[in-house]
C-alpha cells in the first residue's frame, strides 16, 4: 500500500546513498516510484569539494538506473540551506523531481529555509518539525503546512508509527508521511561468534536485522486512508 519508496542504506546513520545494485533490484521488483537518497555518508549536511561530485556522480548513475526522484539536503556551516550547492545539485537532479530531507531540521531558522527551498524549486521537504521525533515537532510541522500554502509539499516524518499517526496527520494538516515502518527480524545464522563484531560499538547487532513490516506498512496506509 506504499505510495512511494525512499530507498536509502545505512539507517543507522540516519540514511545514506544506497548501491545501484539494491536500485536495480527493487526496481525490477516494485512497480511504486523509488526516490534515491543522496547522501555520501552520515554526520553533518556541510560537503566538501570531494564529497559533492561523489553525490553529483551519485546523481548520475541513479537516473541512469532507473531513479523516479531524488533526495538530498546540504547546509552552509552556519546552518542555512547552501542554495549554491543545491542549484548545482538540482541542475543534475532534473528533470525528476527533488526532495528536501531531514537536513531541514538542522537549520537555524526554518521560516526562511522553506522559503528558500520553495525558491530554489524543491518539490517536498521531509521534517520532524526541528524536534526529535515528528510527533514532538508538530506545532511546527502545522505552520509550516500552512506557510507553505501547496508551493512545496511539507511531509512529516521522524519516529512515526501506528500508535501516533492519527494525531501527527490531523495535527498537521499533512496529506503527506514518511516513516520507515521497520522491525527487527532474528538472523538465521545458527553459529554464532559472540567475541567479534562488524562494526563500532554503537552500531547494529550482526545477529538482529531491521526489515520493512508489510503488516506495519499496511496498518499505517488503512489509518492514513481513513484520515485523509
Amino acid at each position: 500500500g506504499a505510495g512511494r519508496i525512499e530507498l536509502c542504506a545505512g539507517l543507522v546513520e540516519g540514511g545514506t546513498t544506497p548501491s545501484m545494485g539494491l536500485l536495480q533490484v527493487v526496481k525490477q521488483c516494485v512497480r511504486v516510484p523509488v526516490f534515491v537518497m543522496i547522501r555520501p555518508r552520515g554526520g553533518d549536511f556541510l560537503y566538501s569539494d570531494r564529497e559533492v561530485e561523489v553525490m553529483k556522480a551519485d546523481i548520475r548513475l541513479a537516473k541512469l538506473h532507473g531513479a523516479d526522484g531524488l533526495v538530498f539536503g546540504a547546509l552552509t556551516e552556519d546552518g542555512r540551506i547552501d542554495t549554491e550547492l543545491c542549484t548545482a545539485l538540482l541542475a543534475v537532479c532534473r528533470p525528476l523531481p527533488v526532495t528536501f530531507h531531514r537536513a531541514f531540521d538542522m537549520v537555524h531558522d526554518p521560516v526562511v529555509a522553506l522559503e528558500t527551498l520553495i525558491s530554489l524549486g524543491f518539490e517536498r521537504v521531509l521534517t520532524s518539525g526541528c524536534d526529535s521525533s515528528a510527533l514532538e515537532g508538530l506545532s511546527l510541522i502545522k505552520r509550516l503546512a500552512e506557510q507553505a500554502k501547496g508551493r512545496i509539499v511539507v511531509v512529516p516524518g521522524g519516529g512515526i508509527t501506528e500508535r501516533n499517526l492519527q494525531r501527527i496527520l490531523e495535527g498537521s494538516t499533512a496529506s503527506e508521511f514518511h516513516c520507515s515502518a521497520r522491525s527487527a527480524r532474528d538472523s538465521g545464522m545458527k553459529f554464532r561468534n559472540p567475541n567479534v563484531a562488524m562494526g563500532a560499538s554503537f552500531s547494529a547487532p550482526e545477529y538482529s536485522i531491521k526489515v520493512a513490516d508489510v503488516a506495519k506498512v499496511r496498518t499505517l496506509n488503512a489509518i492514513a486512508k481513513n484520515i485523509l
